[in-house]
């Protein structure tokens, strides 16, 4: 049996006015009902996400380092440029840092070349902040496009952008030099719930 424990790290890649982005992040929200405000600050949204980065994350860290457990982050890359102490110690702790976007946000409505062109540079912004290339991938919040990108890429160990699955599988489709792993992510024990 194979287990992956992943610790997602969305903050500071999240939606917020401060970023430059047009609105506040409503998704993944301990505030129910939560809806973007459009040109301002979010205050309760945003110290909900420095929560996590200033005491969640470090709650969990030690949880998974004194248990010796191993850890996969799926690290926003935007997020981890903001937190250069986390991503410290998840290298000092040997967690893998995989992917998870450029920024924490939905791609659905995104055309492909836009999607292509956040997925080059998170891949560019992931190597500066952790010296090296992501081997894992995760969106979360994707496009009917992100699986076949990721894996068209062609740079990827592993895919988890699907749900479709308890087991690891093959995507294989016209155009891919080789098969690409799809390590299915789960819902079933995922924090949100």
């Amino acid at each position: 049996v194979a287990v992956q424990f992943v610790v997602n790290y969305e903050e500071g890649g999240e939606n917020c006015v401060l970023h430059g982005d047009k609105a506040s992040e409503a998704f993944l929200s301990e505030i129910v009902g939560a809806a973007p405000w459009v040109g301002q600050r979010h205050w309760n949204m945003e110290s909900i996400y420095e929560y996590g980065a200033r005491a969640g994350f470090w709650r969990l860290y030690r949880l998974f380092t004194e248990a010796e457990v191993p850890v996969t982050c799926y690290g926003v890359a935007t997020a981890l440029a903001r937190s250069p102490d986390q991503v410290t110690a998840m290298q000092e702790a040997g967690w893998e840092i995989a992917s998870h976007g450029l920024k924490w946000i939905d791609y659905r409505d995104h055309a492909a070349e836009d999607e292509k062109r956040d997925l080059d540079e998170a891949i560019r912004l992931h190597y500066e902040v952790t010296g090296a290339r992501p081997t894992g991938w995760y969106t979360g919040r994707t496009s009917v496009n992100t699986v076949r990108l990721v894996a068209e890429e062609g740079g990827f160990d592993y895919v988890s952008d699907t749900y479709d699955d308890e087991l690891p599988y093959w995507f294989d489709r016209d155009g891919l030099e080789t098969p690409q792993l799809i390590i299915p992510y789960t819902l079933d024990a995922n924090d949100m719930r």
